[in-house]
């Protein structure tokens, strides 16, 4: 008998663009929570599944430090704390399956294709002078700039906000799969985007 995600969505998925096929693993796992098994391996983190990279990126800082009255004041967040972060993207998959009436791992794969950017600029020092050159990404930096942008959009969303973080990931992830323009992670691809074409 096949695992189903938190026991509940089945891994009847398909990852549609080649290019992301290599990089985008969706082996049958219950709860995504591999205690570090692929670390410190060359492309490790390509054979961790994808649900469990989201929770990773979810453990994060929620605005870094800021400094308030001379000191710096660190933000409140979920680093290191691993079940938080399961419990939020569980209830974010449940409102996204609600929301898109389709298995909600399937829209976190269309979103993640969606939101990484294509192009981004490299600085290059040639005779003394530095400029901007536009270059092509990697399938795997792709994916992990689309991870990075839909959890840091999570977190912009939720900051001195009374939605909860798990709401906002589901809005993210919906917006995201959906190439809609209020989506943080669109809109931070199509800046790098855009940004690369005035290089070119």
């Amino acid at each position: 008998m096949e695992s189903k995600l938190f026991d509940r969505w089945d891994y009847n998925v398909e990852v549609s663009e080649d290019w992301a096929k290599r990089y985008i693993t969706i082996k049958p796992i219950q709860v995504p929570h591999t205690s570090g098994k692929n670390f410190g391996k060359q492309f490790g983190k390509s054979k961790m599944n994808i649900v469990e990279r989201l929770v990773n990126k979810m453990m994060r800082s929620s605005q870094g430090s800021k400094k308030v009255a001379g000191k710096y004041i660190r933000g409140r967040g979920n680093t290191g704390k691993k079940q938080n972060a399961l419990g939020i993207v569980e209830r974010a998959l449940e409102i996204v399956e609600k929301r898109s009436k389709q298995n909600p791992l399937q829209v976190l794969i269309n979103a993640i294709i969606q939101a990484g950017p294509r192009e981004e600029t490299t600085t290059i020092i040639y005779g003394g002078i530095r400029y901007h050159k536009a270059v092509d990404v990697s399938a795997q930096r792709r994916i992990d700039f689309a991870l990075k942008y839909i959890s840091l959009g999570a977190f912009v969303t939720a900051f001195k906000n009374k939605k909860p973080i798990s709401e906002c990931l589901a809005d993210e992830i919906v917006w995201a799969a959906n190439s809609d323009t209020k989506s943080f992670a669109i809109q931070r691809k199509e800046e790098t985007e855009r940004i690369a074409q005035s290089a070119r």
